[in-house]
């Protein structure tokens, strides 16, 4: 039987953009399966996730992640826009979300069409390369999910279903009961492996339980 595992991913995270490259790869060069799960973020999950925080939190993550990229040799900025508005008072999501929601119900709508991955590749890419501004505007979208082989007006289309959101909350709760809240996190058989690098770990796990190379 081919090895899988539940990826639980982000568009707002810069980890999960970090992590993704290296998932893609495994995906390719190993038997195994990959279910993609995305969650809300945690500004949208836990509001006051960021007001409870050290105030060094914020500057060692951008500094950290700056660091990743350049040593994975991968583009990396900010967003513009960033995809959770939020009060920079409070650093807390604002209720109104323009794009959060759309970005994960179509991440679900992606996976359900069996290119789940391809899909964050595309579009985490597209947000977080720091290569296009605005990229929730004009073709930029679109063309992240051609390049993933589906049509975003068609995915537009199915997550005006409620059931999608659904689907999030489903894997929010699922995320939770696996041992770990943050993103990315793989579970595999029951186990969390949380952030970028842990990668190497859950490839060893799985090694021992039997996963082989395509």
């Amino acid at each position: 039987m081919t090895p899988s595992f539940d990826l639980f991913w982000s568009f707002r995270s810069p980890y999960s953009y970090l992590a993704t490259p290296r998932l893609a790869e495994m995906e390719r060069d190993y038997d195994l399966a990959i279910n993609v799960r995305p969650v809300y973020p945690l500004a949208v999950r836990q509001g006051d996730f960021f007001e409870k925080q050290n105030p060094l939190w914020i500057p060692y993550l951008l500094r950290d992640t700056m660091r990743i990229a350049e040593q994975l040799g991968l583009p990396y900025r900010w967003p513009r826009p960033d995809p959770v508005v939020v009060d920079p008072a409070t650093r807390a999501a604002v209720p109104n979300q323009p794009h959060i929601h759309r970005l994960t119900r179509l991440g679900c709508a992606a996976a359900e069409a069996g290119r789940g991955l391809p899909f964050l590749s595309e579009v985490s890419a597209l947000i977080w390369s720091g290569k296009t501004d605005n990229w929730h505007e004009g073709p930029h979208l679109a063309d992240a999910a051609k390049r993933a082989g589906l049509d975003l007006a068609a995915l537009d289309a199915r997550i005006v279903d409620p059931r999608y959101e659904e689907i999030v909350q489903e894997n929010q709760r699922a995320h939770q009961a696996c041992g770990h809240w943050g993103v990315p996190t793989c579970a595999f058989e029951g186990e969390p492996f949380f952030g970028q690098d842990r990668l190497d770990a859950l490839l060893w796990r799985m090694q021992q339980r039997g996963l082989k190379r395509r």
